[in-house]
């Protein structure tokens, strides 16, 4: 059968194609060709079977594999390009200058991106890595992280998140969605520092590292960047609790506040986090009671904002479950102390089994709130404060003032203060009791005092039980072991390890005392400085009243009656 003319045109033009096909394929080379055949296989939808299997390796250069096999845009590879230029033609490679100005620019914008993501990279590992602000030094090695631990505090050990090669790249992603989210909203600035940067964040995220309870004590409520790194550590930790086969049948983390706004600005922090797979619940008397049991019924939230008296309401319907709670978080103490409402955060520490994971902000410098913080911390703690002031730094820290009329009688109440703090059933041998003296006589004269009373005495500080020969009193109990130091160790003694501090004889300047405050008891709420007074310190009444005044407490009368008669005499 003869063939018709549109068969041989056809045929004819397939030959011409192929042609010119060989001719335009020999003036490029075979890698050069194997690159633009599988552009053409990826555009067309059809893969090899093996390139659906390709995948990277972390190198030197990449550790963390975040680049995920691609070039560092800083490398500049100049044969590279030469031979992408020289190699591509043809009509598809034909760029005007429109084009190329574009690409050009989004290449600038990505290469500065780029650097300024390394740069907050190294600021951020440079600050979790030095010391603090208040001199401490915490290594986040994991062997250096070995932290005394009671039987209270071992949930949090297992808590205690490994951040020692710095954040994972989930909690990144959940930081920079909050941070993208505030910025579109116009809530954050462009011109403030990017959230990953925040010299609070980064020292939370050290004592998250460790694993205790943290108070917050700079005297502020809650601010929408400390927000933002609290639920991206805590959806940082249900990751990895979920990595390792773990679920929760209770909220995961727990935010208490104390008002409905309070509560629409945490929900407004958390919600760029439903994205990423974490649904955050607020419940508060704006809302009806049965909407949110309905509303609690038909999701199974991971993180939970509620005011106390709202979620009492709940859980005596038995509409909630907050027994597995694994992190608290209470804001907002001087308006729960105003309204009346501490009695329901115990009953909710109550409810919660086990020992979660703490953070409080005591932004209330009242000694009122103490007792509830007390309940609602049950092993050591971390103070943490970027703030230098002595309210700030001496939180919790009672301070009792003794104004004696002789030597005899202030040597009597010392020890009825010391048999006080040994009859505290909070108290045990555990108990860190230090005394600091003014010099090495008066030191003698109070071991002497203090041994013929059946107390142990060790004369250098931060001293182990273990080291030193304990006493035992009438009942067989383990009396507390007592350090005797002088007043001119004061700058390198570790006060922060002593819950009680005596000061027989009121220290040499009231500078002394404002450093022996703001030092001690860092790791407790129990915190108890104990002075004594005579009439030859009258002229330190003054700024010590100040002081007592600064932090809340109560002024005693003799001791305004030292200042009147030391005013009266100048």
């Amino acid at each position: 059968m003869a063939k018709g003319d549109d068969t041989v045109t056809k045929k004819r033009n397939k030959a011409k194609r192929k042609k010119l096909n060989r001719e335009n394929s020999s003036n490029v080379s075979a890698r050069v060709a194997s690159i633009i055949a599988a552009k053409k296989r990826r555009l067309s939808g059809k893969r090899r079977m093996c390139q659906g299997m390709c995948f990277s390796l972390p190198t030197l250069d990449d550790p963390f594999n975040e680049r995920h096999g691609r070039m560092d845009i800083n490398v500049k590879d100049k044969k590279k390009k030469v031979n992408t230029r020289e190699f591509v033609k043809g009509k598809n490679a034909s760029l005007n200058k429109e084009t190329l100005n574009r690409k050009n620019g989004e290449a600038d914008h990505l290469k500065r991106k780029n650097e300024k993501l390394v740069n907050l990279r190294g600021e951020m590992k440079n600050s979790i890595i030095f010391s603090n602000n208040l001199g401490q030094k915490i290594a986040l090695d994991t062997e250096n992280r070995k932290v005394q631990l009671n039987g209270n505090d071992l949930n949090h050990q297992e808590q205690a998140c490994d951040y020692s090669d710095g954040p994972s790249k989930f909690f990144i992603l959940c930081l920079n969605a909050i941070e993208k989210a505030l910025r579109h909203d116009g809530t954050y600035n462009d011109e403030e520092k990017p959230l990953l940067v925040n010299p609070w964040g980064l020292e939370f995220l050290k004592f998250c590292s460790i694993g205790k309870d943290i108070l917050e004590t700079s005297g502020s409520s809650c601010t929408i960047e400390q927000i933002a790194w609290i639920v991206s550590i805590a959806a940082d930790a249900i990751a990895r609790k979920e990595k390792e086969g773990l679920s929760f049948s209770s909220p995961f983390l727990l935010f208490l506040v104390p008002s409905q706004e309070k509560a629409a600005k945490v929900r407004m922090v958390c919600k760029p986090l439903k994205d990423l797979g974490v649904h955050t619940v607020s419940l508060h008397a704006g809302a009806s009671l049965d909407h949110q049991i309905r509303g609690l019924k038909s999701c199974e939230p991971e993180f939970l904002v509620s005011t106390p008296e709202r979620l009492m309401e709940l859980i005596s319907l038995k509409a909630i479950d907050i027994t597995g709670v694994s992190f608290l978080v209470v804001d907002g103490l001087d308006s729960l102390y105003q309204d009346g409402s501490l009695g329901s955060l115990k009953s909710i520490r109550q409810s919660i089994s086990g020992n979660p994971h703490t953070v409080a902000f005591n932004n209330l410098f009242n000694h009122a709130c103490v007792p509830a913080l007390q309940n609602l911390f049950v092993g050591s703690i971390n103070r943490l404060s970027l703030s230098d002031s002595i309210c700030s730094q001496s939180a919790c820290i009672f301070q009792t003032i003794e104004v004696c009329t002789s030597e005899q009688k202030k040597l009597s109440k010392v020890v009825q203060v010391l048999r006080g703090a040994y009859d505290d059933q909070l108290c045990s041998h555990r108990l860190k009791l230090l005394f600091i003296v003014e010099n090495n006589k008066k030191a003698a004269s109070l071991v002497k005092i203090l041994k013929s009373n059946g107390y142990s005495v060790s004369t250098e500080s931060n001293c182990e039980v273990s080291n030193v020969d304990t006493s035992l009193d009438s009942n067989c109990r383990m009396k507390p072991v007592v350090s005797v130091i002088n007043a001119e160790h004061i700058s390198t003694a570790d006060l922060g390890v002593y819950e009680i501090i005596i000061l027989p004889n009121f220290v040499l300047s009231i500078d002394n005392y404002i450093q022996i405050l703001t030092r001690m008891a860092r790791h407790t709420t129990h915190g108890i400085l104990h002075s004594f007074m005579t009439e030859e310190d009258a002229l330190l009444a003054g700024p010590l009243i100040e002081i007592l005044e600064q932090c809340g407490q109560a002024v005693p009368e003799t001791l305004r009656t030292l200042h009147l008669r030391s005013s009266m005499s100048e």
